[in-house]
């Protein structure tokens, strides 16, 4: 498939090295006045410089006219200049990025003659190599090498092109909406070429969401799931993760699909505000738009798909302060101890249990719903170090903040001794936390009687 109007591409791609020079230098100035800057800021600045010199290669190389390069220079698969041709078996030159593909996905024939092949080792062509080299030396420009993204897929014209007619679908009929979403949410899953795309550009994920509507995104059940997936297949790509968090659409929409829709798009609504929640500055996002109340409900509503991605994500967002505080006005202690009581989830939701009790309103409602007993059950009863570690740093604050309870603790020892066995036999920090209870109920029992 030969080129066509590869002169036509320069404005925009001078336009975009426009906009990222820009970007850079907020990012430099960033690193250069600020004491206490963030890594990810410096991050972000190696990336735009990695964008803006794949931008230089590719317009050294439009600016040659695709007719008058040579067909033997051309790798048969991806129609472009070789960077590093290798021979197959069957004696044909291919680009070794392409054909190294083509190969993985299990392909045992010659693209170009379809033999099959006697075996897969692909050995160098160093004359065509040579020849690239000096053709390209002679007209001044650079020898192309294959673009990668981060796992090893490289990223073709074709992919590109293939992306932007998927991304136009979006603002055509309905029918060509669900045609390309589909396509989307498959290929996002399968190539990750295909979510490293999406970093390039900053327009793509609003062409993407373009056929959601805020407040009416379930409108059309079956492609608000796919467009919802596709997000949540792109924010595995950490190029993507503040792009997608810092675009306006892009967490209102997901909190509204962790509200409505099929209860797989809720699902990956809530899998993918954990994905993004992987950076910090992202959490922060996150916990404004109002994110925690629904995926608080969606765990208290019980549905075994949905309910191991809304815990990770309340997990993930309350390692920020903000959202600690966020979570417990929402009444996650209330819906939390419900399913522990329950024995649904035990492991994750104790875990978030542990990370809120370091708000003095989380320990008040804990005392008052009934945590102590159900934590001193776990301690007895679970075979889960983990769990036992939790359940007794919990009680540990409990008992610091709320004295009414030690007389429920007192009871528990006298008639099990079980937190005097998890101080023998715990994890140093559970011993550390229930020879620490123990103490403090030997030093009240002391204090009473000397009385």
């Amino acid at each position: 498939m030969a080129k066509s109007g590869v002169l036509e591409t320069i404005p925009c791609t001078v336009t975009k090295a426009t906009e990222l020079k820009k970007e850079l230098e907020k990012l430099v100035k960033a690193i250069l006045d600020e004491e206490d800057y963030r890594v990810e800021v410096t991050d972000e600045a190696m990336r735009v410089l990695s964008v803006l010199k794949e931008l230089k290669f590719k317009k050294s190389l439009k600016m040659v006219d695709d007719k008058i390069v040579p067909e033997e220079f051309k790798c048969p698969i991806s129609r472009e200049i070789m960077g590093d041709p290798v021979v197959l078996a069957t004696g044909q030159t291919y680009d070794l990025p392409f054909i190294q593909r083509w190969l993985n996905e299990g392909h045992r024939t010659c693209p170009q003659t379809q033999q099959v092949l006697s075996h897969t080792i692909l050995t160098p062509n160093r004359l065509v190599r040579e020849m690239i080299s000096q053709w390209c030396k002679e007209r001044g420009i650079e020898l192309p090498k294959p673009v990668k993204d981060v796992d090893g897929e490289v990223c073709t014209d074709a992919d590109r092109g293939h992306l932007k007619s998927l991304l136009e679908k979006m603002s055509s009929s309905l029918s060509d909406q669900k045609e390309a979403a589909k396509e989307l949410r498959l290929l996002t899953k399968r190539m990750p070429s295909f979510r490293a795309l999406f970093s390039d550009s900053i327009d793509a994920i609003p062409k993407l969401l373009n056929p959601l509507s805020p407040g009416r995104a379930n409108t059309h059940p079956d492609l608000q799931e796919d467009l919802i997936t596709t997000v949540l297949n792109l924010s595995i790509h950490d190029n993507n993760k503040r792009l997608a968090a810092e675009n306006p659409l892009v967490i209102p929409l997901l909190v509204e699909s962790v509200k409505s829709g099929t209860i797989e798009t809720r699902s990956n609504a809530a899998a993918a505000i954990f994905s993004l929640s992987a950076l910090d500055s992202n959490k922060l996002i996150i916990g404004k738009s109002g994110a925690l109340k629904p995926l608080i409900d969606l765990l208290e509503e019980g549905h075994p798909l949905a309910m191991k991605d809304a815990a990770s994500a309340i997990f993930n967002l309350c390692l920020v302060l903000e959202n600690k505080g966020r979570a417990v006005r929402e009444g996650a202690v209330r819906v939390i101890l419900e399913k522990i009581m329950d024995c649904i989830f035990v492991d994750e939701l104790l875990a978030i249990l542990a990370m809120l009790a370091s708000h003095q309103k989380a320990v008040e409602e804990m005392g008052e719903l009934g945590a102590v007993h159900c934590l001193l059950g776990i301690i007895r009863e679970s075979s889960s170090e983990r769990n036992k570690e939790n359940c007794v740093a919990i009680l540990h604050t409990i008992c610091l903040n709320d004295y009414s309870k030690w007389r429920d603790i007192r009871e528990e020892e006298n008639a099990n001794g079980t937190l005097a066995r998890l101080a023998e036999s715990g994890t140093s920090r559970a011993k550390r936390k229930a020879n620490s209870i123990l103490e403090r109920l030997n030093r009240a029992a002391s204090l009473t009687h000397t009385a």
